[in-house]
């Protein structure tokens, strides 16, 4: 195993006089069965101002890399560095460990899915804006499409190119508001937070006409399409039931086939449940933690609790519906032993269909300066297999 770092310039080097660290709560070497060979679709990523520890310390001169993974795969150790003093907050990505091992860069994942639908489309130039441009011409007056539009070109969102490619989960952005205060929010990050938000939230509530139409254009098309509520643009959609209701029944009215999705906090039990009696039959409902002081330190959230959402699940479980949970994962904190007992615990009494881990896109000294480092990792893969045993492990949504 050689260390892979970057010059100034941004150019990846192999040292193979140099042992890398990695981080997974605690600093150290990884394990062989922690690394892979980068899958097609990893991203190399200069980590400026910080320089990558190896076992006979930090390395002056040169500059810690990172990589991020495509989807389908799951982090298991973080890049170690040390931070000069003046270094600015990282930019809201998923930071995975990298290394050299005969001359082949590798990376600490696990595959944990796979989905067609979520393979990165190869766009020749301007097909991707003509298919948009054809689409909005033919509903010039749908601000949620327009939205849509927008978060397909300049975001690259597959759920929302997923609109125009008719294929797959469709996007259907809904709230601008939240009653959380994620540090990582990809949208919306308080003026204090250091660094500018990666996207740009919706800024209008979008209508039930507006959010039916691109539904039951998508469904018609897509025999066993997903239509999805809650995205990355937006808020948190429980916060406009009313909408979300309405706009359940007028899909349901046309369409009959496909699932209906919710992507949500789980922050509003009785909204979720008036959007189940509306024909929503399936959810994801995120969190970052089974433990209420390391879901709070993250997502901050305004008028509801841990226990509130847990009790959306339970809720949705109860009704019959697909449950998912989006699991916000990070080395260091979902492998810690007293977080996998809390999971296990919660999943033995409430089985839901599939936990989707997601790597957690932040600054990974911002992650554990506001949730604490670990008392005892057990490691990332360990804290997987012990969800597998208890019920599905995926990254996307599935109808079935």
């Amino acid at each position: 195993m050689a260390l892979a770092s970057c010059d100034a310039r941004g150019r990846i080097a192999y040292d193979a006089a140099l042992v890398p660290l990695a981080d997974g709560g605690l600093v150290r070497e990884p394990r062989a069965d922690e690394l892979i060979a980068a899958p097609e679709g990893t991203m190399p990523m200069l980590l400026q101002q910080r320089h990558p520890l190896t076992t006979i310390g930090p390395i002056a001169g040169r500059t810690a890399m990172a990589v991020a993974l495509p989807a389908g795969y799951t982090r298991l150790l973080l890049p170690a560095y040390a931070a000069e003093r003046d270094a600015p907050p990282l930019p809201l990505f998923g930071y995975t460990f990298a290394c050299s091992i005969g001359d082949r860069l590798h990376v600490a994942a696990m595959k944990t899915d796979e989905s067609e639908d979520w393979e990165p489309r190869r766009f020749a130039e301007g097909e991707l804006e003509a298919l948009v441009a054809r689409r909005l011409a033919r509903e010039p007056d749908n601000r949620v499409l327009r939205q849509v539009a927008l978060c397909s070109v300049d975001y690259g969102c597959f759920t929302a190119q997923n609109v125009f490619l008719e294929r797959g989960e469709a996007a259907l952005p809904l709230s601008p508001k939240c009653n959380a205060r994620c540090i990582g929010c990809i949208s919306e990050l308080e003026p204090d937070a250091g660094m500018p938000s990666p996207q740009e939230r919706i800024a209008e509530e979008a209508t039930v006409r507006d959010l039916a139409r691109i539904a039951i254009h998508h469904l018609e098309r897509v025999e066993n399409g997903i239509v999805s509520f809650g995205q990355g643009c937006e808020g948190e959609p429980l916060l406009r039931p009313t909408t979300m209701v309405r706009a359940i029944e007028a899909i349901r009215g046309k369409r009959a086939n496909g699932s209906v999705n919710l992507n949500t906090n789980g922050s509003r039990p009785a909204a979720l449940e008036r959007c189940i009696d509306a024909g929503l039959d399936a959810v994801r409902i995120s969190l970052n933690s089974f433990r209420s002081h390391v879901y709070a330190a993250y997502y901050r959230p305004r008028g509801y609790d841990l226990a509130d959402v847990l009790r959306s699940v339970r809720l949705a479980v109860a009704r019959g519906i697909r449950v998912s949970l989006n699991l916000l994962t990070h080395p260091g904190v979902t492998d810690d032993e007293d977080e996998i007992a809390a999971t296990e615990s919660f999943l033995r009494d409430c089985p839901v269909a599939l936990v989707q881990t997601r790597t957690l896109n932040i600054d990974p000294a911002l992650y554990f300066e506001a949730v604490g480092r670990p008392r005892a990792p057990m490691g990332m893969r360990h804290a997987i297999e012990a969800m597998r045993a208890l019920t599905g492990v995926g990254n996307f949504t599935h109808t079935h």
